[in-house]
């Protein structure tokens, strides 16, 4: 009876499987943000000589933004990668016109709306044998306040010999829309932080017209800038301030110039000659060949995605035993004292004590095949999740609490089930005890699941990149695995014998149980804090207390102090309810004594600058994240080997969902924390392993 509540969580959370999936036609991807689609346009149909057309099309999201060949201050632009028949070839992008985004001080180059990336086929006579099958790879950035890498494969059959115009007017926008070249070349003067810019050539019309300038060349001037610009009769002269963070001197730059008239926009491509001497670059330091070269191969080695270098059956075993090393986590002693005592209520019943390690075994095991099952869901369609997401939601650790909450005050005798039950409900516990054993197993996997274990790491990173069919096997064995102990135990008559007769003794030992119940309570409040602030934690502790009082007043059964406690409680939450509203609003990353807040970039800009970097992949709900922050990574000599080798230390808080860090544990083959990485330039990252020990770590930085 106690678990009822878990249940309904559980269950909860696994009705939302379906969700996001996606079926139809493989030309379609749907996202939350974005619906892609591969069109063709071929007015003749696929014969050699005559016009063949395809492209991406990018339907966003209000509000939302991919990126344009230069993506400007952030970003990084659509990419194609075609798959196409012997005797077919493909162009560059016809990117069209892009508009400025600005970003707070910043600003980006991209699309917003429906925007339809062009790009041409060249069709030989020899690949005219039957349709023309075209295969498409896309991967993109789709940004709004967060930015969330997003891929998608398409496939497409063009007829041949017949046409295909059904997306006609979707190109010809798309042709019409595209920069017109200037015949004469353009100059650009570097004159000191500045470059002075002179287009010719350009149409009579646009004279006296205010233009804008989007350079091909990315990270070169100050992108949210506005173009000091004038004519010199028909010359447009404008300067522009460099950026700070110039990486490159270009001997000739590609520039876009767009006018705008009425509901029209004109571009105009011109390529102009660099003259001047270009200041010193001040984003990079001056580097040694060796070290560049080094350096050079480490960016190499990060764009690649680090599959894991597992088997199938490697990844069942791994998850089996990091399914059995879960028992050892803090947070599921609660649960697994109350499956003793159960055990110990059923010692001289043999058949009672084989069901309740059946039905312990199939709550397990089912819980991860719906965790597991609802994370390769929801990836589908388009989150950005990984293992441990279900306690990034502050509404589930809210919830969490509170179920703890009451199952430790039903420990402590505060009141009975049974009291304000219907006596049908209230004995139902007794009449299912299976139904216990199996909630007390739901239960487990909810407090344990989040942290990764050793030997779970790699396979849940395997897990997550392969079919469902195989993916779930390995979900199953971490639960098998989480479960074995007590399976082998009902199973053993051995172990009956050797567990003590019911008596007194139990319900003194369920009141101690409430105390480690209570603790979770705390830790989940603590963890709440982190996510949403004080505020959140003052607000779930207040709801607590209240819980606490109407579950008193409902089992002394006294009629108006029941009113007067519900009404109170009433009010209480009436007065909370803006702070429990606001639980969504996240706690900003912070620097922490010698860690620094990890975020995209950062780890590839230390390195620039020959210093190696650790990154702990942290969050507050992981137990064993919690462990090896207070223990190894606070060890005087693990600090003093950081020091010695000057090592950055950044801290990547999963705490709350996170797709930058969701992105770069998937990029180190990983889906959930704790992940200890450890970076050198010109050397591909080293990935520890999760209980992290100071031998291991100290090993590890001595090499660098």
């Amino acid at each position: 009876m106690p678990y009822r509540s878990a249940l309904i969580f559980i269950a909860a959370c696994a009705v939302s499987i379906c969700a996001n999936a996606q079926f139809g036609s493989k030309s379609v991807v749907t996202t939350p943000q974005v619906r892609a689609e591969l069109v063709a346009h071929a007015p003749q149909g696929v014969q050699p000589g005559q016009p063949v057309w395809v492209g991406l099309r990018i339907e966003h999201q209000p509000q939302w933004h991919t990126y344009w060949k230069n993506a400007g201050d952030s970003g990084l632009p659509t990419a194609l990668t075609w798959t196409l028949p012997p005797g077919v070839a493909t162009g560059d992008i016809a990117w069209p016109l892009p508009h400025k985004i600005p970003v707070g001080t910043l600003a980006n180059y991209g699309y917003e709306g429906t925007v339809l990336l062009p790009v041409p086929l060249t069709v030989s006579s020899s690949a005219l044998d039957g349709d023309l099958e075209v295969k498409l790879h896309a991967a993109w950035l789709v940004c709004k306040q967060e930015c969330i890498p997003q891929e998608g494969d398409f496939v497409l059959k063009l007829p041949v010999k017949s046409s295909t115009a059904l997306n006609a007017a979707a190109f010809d926008a798309a042709q019409a829309a595209q920069p017109q070249p200037l015949k004469a070349r353009s100059n650009v003067v570097v004159q000191g932080a500045q470059l002075r810019i002179t287009v010719t050539d350009l149409p009579d019309a646009l004279v006296g017209s205010t233009l804008e300038l989007f350079p091909e060349t990315p990270e070169i001037i100050e992108t949210a800038a506005t173009p000091t610009q004038s004519w010199e009769g028909d010359v447009w002269v404008a300067t522009v301030p460099l950026t700070a963070l110039r990486s490159q001197s270009p001997t000739e730059m590609a520039l876009l110039l767009v006018a705008t008239q009425g509901d029209q926009r004109l571009g105009y491509s011109t390529l102009a000659k660099v003259s001047g001497t270009w200041p010193r670059l001040a984003s990079a330091p001056v580097l040694s060949p060796k070290l560049e070269a080094a350096l050079q191969a480490n960016r190499a080695a990060q764009q690649i995605p680090a599959a894991p270098s597992l088997s199938w059956g490697a990844a069942l075993l791994g998850a089996l035993l990091g399914g059995l090393i879960l028992n050892l986590m803090p947070c599921v002693f609660p649960v697994l004292a109350i499956k003793l005592i159960g055990f110990a209520q059923h010692a001289g019943d043999r058949r009672a004590h084989r069901v309740d390690g059946l039905a312990y075994s199939a709550g397990a095991v089912l819980s991860f095949l719906a965790l597991g099952g609802l994370m390769l869901g929801l990836r589908a369609g388009g989150e950005q999740l990984g293992w441990g997401f279900q306690l990034q939601s502050p509404a589930v650790v809210a919830a969490l609490a509170l179920l703890f909450t009451v199952l430790g005050l039903n420990l402590a005798g505060l009141f009975e089930f049974g009291s304000f039950l219907p006596s049908r409900v209230a004995s139902l516990q007794a009449r299912s005890p299976a139904l216990n054993a199996f909630l007390s197993g739901v239960l487990a996997v909810a407090v344990a699941s989040p942290c990764t274990a050793p030997f779970m790491g790699a396979s849940l990173g395997l897990a997550i990149g392969l079919p469902a069919l195989q993916a779930l096997p390995v979900f199953a064995a971490m639960g098998l695995g989480m479960a074995l102990p007590y399976l082998l135990a009902s199973l053993s008559p051995a172990v009956a014998r050797l567990l003590p007769r019911p008596g007194p003794w139990m319900q003194t030992l369920r009141r101690w149980m409430a105390v480690p119940m209570f603790a979770t309570v705390a830790w989940l409040v603590w963890v709440l804090a982190q996510q949403s602030g004080m505020d959140g934690a003052a607000s779930l502790l207040a709801l607590l207390a209240g819980a606490a009082v109407v579950l008193w007043t409902l089992d002394h059964a006294n009629q108006p102090s029941t009113i007067i406690s519900i009404a109170a409680t009433a009010l209480l939450a009436g007065a909370i309810g803006p702070n429990i509203s606001e639980l969504d609003a996240p706690v900003p990353a912070v620097a922490s004594g010698r860690w620094q807040p990890w975020e995209p970039g950062r780890v590839e800009q230390t390195l620039a600058s020959g210093q190696p970097v650790l990154v702990d992949f942290t969050a507050a709900w992981c137990i064993t994240c919690q462990f090896n922050e207070r223990t190894t990574l606070a060890d005087p000599t693990v600090l003093a080997d950081l020091d010695v080798k000057k090592v950055q230390l950044l801290r990547a808080d999963w705490t709350r969902r996170d797709p930058a860090i969701t992105a770069a544990l998937g990029q180190l083959g990983r889906s959930g924390v704790p992940v200890y990485v450890l970076y050198k330039p010109g050397s591909a990252p080293l990935v520890l392993t999760e209980v992290l020990g100071v031998e291991e770590l100290r090993a590890a930085i001595n090499q660098l």
